[in-house]
């Protein structure tokens, strides 16, 4: 699980693409007093930069390589870059700041799905004429949210390279606490993926049971509205007795427990069982 990070000094953060997940960062560390002063975001839609600056009042920056260098004296040092633009991109991306990067090297943390972190330390170590650097190694850690991170709800896997100090494992949580309720360091890169596979693509998986209940429920009787809002706060209230159960009770022994002999419950069950509901949900998770 994660480490304390309540005497973590505050890192200065800059932000390379100002999206939604950058949004939700940015608005997770500003509610918990993180100072406006030690964050600055890249972005280059004008009408999105005016919205950050007007929002959040922190700096916004059309140029990738001034957001993460500064461009005054008393700037701060940028000690965390977070990488949040879409993967096609994101090379293009690495390359143009690479060189601030290996002078300054901060963290460079990722949330850029399915790139690995020997495709980001070649673009940090190329120059502009193609050759590599032999040093200008930089400490990259990839980090795997998922959408609930919207609302303050997410669940998070991360993964270090080996020039991830300490300190800058504790700083990836700081700003990772801000918007998800569960995350975990994984012991091999491929362990992000393994996080994808259950809480990155994860809550898709449960808007489709919700969907599914909420039209049948409708198809019984009820009004979308309220079939929408009972089967998601039944969502909502499952979730939160599997994460308040003692750690020695597992799902089933749960489900066992509101699943009365010969009952409602226990016909329905046997019936998605029979229709190979879990072996479905098992087969998506490798698709």
């Amino acid at each position: 699980m994660a480490t304390d990070t309540s005497n973590t000094s505050p890192p200065c953060i800059v932000f390379i693409g100002g999206g939604n997940m950058c949004e939700a960062i940015l608005s997770g560390l500003l509610k918990t007093g993180h100072p406006k002063s030690l964050v600055r975001v890249s972005e280059p839609w004008e009408q999105r930069q005016e919205y950050l600056r007007t929002t959040y009042g922190v700096s916004v920056f059309a140029d990738n390589n001034e957001a993460v260098s500064g461009t005054t004296s008393d700037s701060s040092r940028a000690d965390v870059v977070v990488l949040a633009v879409k993967p096609q991109v994101v090379g293009q991306v690495v390359r143009g700041i690479a060189a601030v990067l290996r002078d300054t090297r901060p963290l460079v943390v990722s949330i850029v799905a399915g790139v690995a972190i020997k495709d980001f330390a070649r673009w940090i170590r190329t120059k502009p004429d193609g050759t590599e650097c032999a040093s200008g190694g930089v400490p990259i850690v990839r980090l795997m949210p998922n959408t609930p991170a919207l609302v303050g709800e997410g669940a998070a896997g991360m993964f270090a390279d080996s020039d991830v100090s300490s300190e800058q494992r504790a700083q990836t949580e700081y700003v990772v606490c801000n918007i998800a309720k569960e995350y975990f360091w994984v012991e091999s890169e491929a362990g992000v993926d393994d996080v994808c596979a259950v809480s990155g693509s994860g809550p898709a998986y449960f808007f489709l049971v919700i969907e599914a209940m909420e039209q049948k429920a409708v198809e019984l009787g009820l009004s979308p509205r309220v079939a929408r809002r009972l089967a998601a706060q039944t969502a909502l209230g499952a979730a939160k007795m599997v994460l308040e159960a003692p750690e020695d009770e597992d799902v089933a022994t749960l489900r066992k427990k509101v699943t009365s002999p010969n009952g409602t419950t226990h016909a329905a069950i046997q019936q998605m069982i029979k229709d190979s509901v879990p072996q479905g949900i098992a087969s998506g998770m490798q698709a």
